[in-house]
């Protein structure tokens, strides 16, 4: 496997991807990343990520990705109804990309959906240039383009997918 950009060697055969409490101390660098890289971007308006205490709230299953005790990678579920979810705050630390860390997490989400019973995962991404792995992501894991869905509305600053996966 190549290296990474931090120069490690089998960051995906050595993470753990396990729920976790958003608000933990330990996730505290991981979600100021993703915030930060949520606002560069992206105008205020247009920005969809939940804060911390948003994905504690009941209902939300989030899941942290460690690297022996450094916090990596994170992504949650949030039900839309019955059979429909929606992946939130996915997001891997820069200098751990290239190693297919996010497409574990990916897979590990789309298999805690399908073992939760919904038939449908959709997810909303920027439609920036920043966001383009993210997007050449999702469509290799056979997501589509779609409407909005759930409370989104048409914006040009967002990009919706989903995927059938039951």
């Amino acid at each position: 496997m190549p290296p990474t950009a931090a120069g490690e060697r089998g960051a995906r055969d050595r993470v753990t991807i396990a729920p976790a409490d958003p608000l933990s101390p330990d996730l505290a660098l991981l979600m100021a990343r993703h915030r930060d890289a949520m606002h560069a971007d992206t105008p205020p308006q247009s920005i969809h990520m939940m804060e911390a205490a948003a994905l504690a709230a009941p209902g939300i299953r989030f899941f942290a990705m460690h690297d022996g005790a450094r916090a990596v990678g994170m992504g949650a579920l949030k039900p839309l109804d019955a059979t429909h979810a929606e992946i939130k705050s996915m997001h891997v630390l820069a200098e751990m990309r290239g190693a297919g860390l996010a497409r574990r997490m990916l897979d590990f989400l789309e298999a805690e959906a399908r073992r939760a019973g919904y038939r449908r995962l959709s997810l909303e991404t920027g439609s920036q240039p920043a966001f383009g792995a993210a997007r050449r992501l999702y469509e290799r894991a056979g997501f589509e383009i779609c409407a909005p869905f759930g409370d989104y509305r048409e914006d040009p600053n967002s990009v919706f997918m989903s995927k059938r996966i039951g």
